[in-house]
This record gives structure tokens, sequence and C-alpha cells, in this order.
């Protein structure tokens, strides 16, 4: 048990009941990290520091056995922990002004089975911590390194290139302190990457979809085609279908592993008006169509 967890609040921190489940602290966290997210505040301090206060909360009620010990420990000392007293006498208790001198004045003193005279115990590791973090399109293309706060601690987070969203990224040794010499526990960050307004995604892949005009599909034609690191010209093939796809070779995602493709879907642009010279044109090619049903396969 830590000593800053008698003083702080979690619960109203994130804005929930002292019962909300785990869906509904989860909720509470993802919707005011994404509030007070360095990303979206331009780095307003108070923001900053609100930011750091919500993920701290939530590194402590995420996990079911930090929160069971941290309700445990606040309820018992919001009333005076139990220390026994004297034979015959009146009972005792330690108030948390009390805590330093009874432990030794250390800042983190161990579990409440240490008031009740336990004797030593073996090593424990410590609890794994679960944390969220939001990245843009792009740091999660590129990679980047980010500073959060867990547990009142700043972590540092090296993002590879190409992470995928809701990739999880362990760190070993970060999580909750063990106790009694025991191990920490690790830290698990999933990620949260960001939409781009042009580029979809798929693993290292990139998919664009790029509108063609019906004259560009049926006599063919070279577009320009954008990419993450600027264009690269296509070539349209004399009637091509709408929705017909093109790979652009290494022009997706590089990672560690290899680097991704672009995948191009055309879509044929049916015009909303047309001019009188461009009608009469249509209505000649539709009459040199006549005997053309692309629906004979049906049977209708």
């Amino acid at each position: 048990m830590r000593r800053e967890w008698l003083e702080k609040d979690y619960y109203s921190d994130l804005g929930v009941a002292k019962s909300a489940s785990a869906k509904d602290i989860k909720g509470a966290y993802r919707k005011l990290a994404q509030q007070y997210h360095p990303d979206t505040t331009s780095g307003d301090p108070a923001s900053e520091t609100r930011f750091k206060t919500v993920n701290e909360a939530y590194s402590v009620l995420s996990d079911d056995k930090t929160r069971a010990e941290y309700d445990q420990a606040r309820d018992a000392f919001a009333r005076g922990a139990y220390a026994g007293g004297p034979p015959g006498g009146a009972t005792q208790y330690v108030t948390v002004d009390d805590l330093g001198d009874l432990f030794g004045g250390a800042g983190d003193f161990g579990g409440l089975g240490d008031l009740f005279g336990r004797g030593a115990r073996a090593p424990q590791p410590g609890a794994d911590l679960e944390a969220e973090l939001s990245l843009s399109f792009h740091d999660a293309i590129s990679g980047t390194t980010r500073t959060m706060s867990v547990n009142g601690r700043q972590v540092h987070v090296k993002i590879p290139a190409g992470i995928n969203d809701r990739a999880r990224i362990r760190l070993r040794g970060k999580g909750r302190p063990g106790s009694n010499g025991g191990p920490p526990g690790d830290l698990f960050v999933r990620i949260h990457a960001g939409s781009h307004p042009v580029f979809g995604r798929s693993g290292r892949d990139l998919q664009i979809d790029v509108p063609i005009t019906f004259t560009e599909a049926a006599l063919g034609a070279k577009i320009t085609v954008p990419t993450l690191d600027g264009s690269v010209t296509l070539r349209i093939p004399e009637g091509t279908p709408s929705g017909k796809k093109f790979k652009v070779t290494g022009k997706g995602v590089e990672t560690s592993k290899g680097t991704g493709d672009l995948i191009v879907t055309v879509s044929v642009t049916v015009p909303q008006q047309i001019d009188q010279e461009q009608r009469l044109l249509l209505e000649k090619l539709q009459a040199r169509d006549a005997d053309k049903n692309p629906r004979d396969h049906l049977g209708v």
C-alpha cells in the first residue's frame, strides 16, 4: 500500500462512483484521457496535470487486485486502523498521521496484514499494470517516444514504427513494486492509433479510394495518386470497372519486419449534370450499345 492512496480519491479523479464497474471505469478514463491529452490541449499545463492525474487513477482502479487493496486501505484508515492495545486496556487505534512512525518513516508501507502482527512473508512479485496511450496516425506510422504518468511515476514509452491500433507494449519491471524483496510487475500499454482523412490501414498495407471518370475507365488513363511521402503515377487500363484494386508496391507502412503496399481502389464517378453536347454523345453511344445487354447472364 502506498502513502498517497490515503490522500487521493481516484474515483473522484475519474468522476465515477466507488461502486463503478470495470467497464464504467475504463469508459470514464478513455473520455478524460482524450479530453486532456497533450495532443488536443496544445501543451496547456493545467490539462497536462489533469491528464497525469487521470492516468494515475486508472492505473490503480483498472487492476482488480490493486483496486481492492486501495479500497481496503481507504476504508480502514478513514476511521483509524486497529493496532491492538494493552492487556485489559482500551482498544487502541493508529491514525493516518501515526503511520510514518509506526513503519519507521517509510514512504511505502506494507499491507494491512502487517498491522495485525503477521510474521515475515515470502517474496511476492508486484502486480502488473495496464495503461492506455492515444497516438496520431502519423506517430503510429513513424514511431515516437512518449512520457506518461503511471502510479505517480513518469514512464518513457518507446513506440516502434508501424505499430497497430489496439497493440500492447510490455514494459518489464514498470508495474507495481514487489513485496518482501519480490520483483516488480510489468506495465502493459494499450495503443490507440488515430485515423487519417485519406488513408485507411490494414497491418502494413495502406488503402485509398480514388475516383475516376467514365472516360478514364473506358479509354484508360494515367492518374496521380497520393502516398504518405509524395505521389505516384498509376496507369488505368482501358475498360477498368468500378471497384478495381491496384497495388503500388512498397508505398505502405514501413516496419522492422518489412514495408507494406498501397492498395488503390478506383470508383467510376457519374456526372450529376451534363450539357446538351454531352447528352447527344451519350445518346449516340447508348444507341450503339442497344443490342449489348450487360444483364443477359441474369436471365432477364
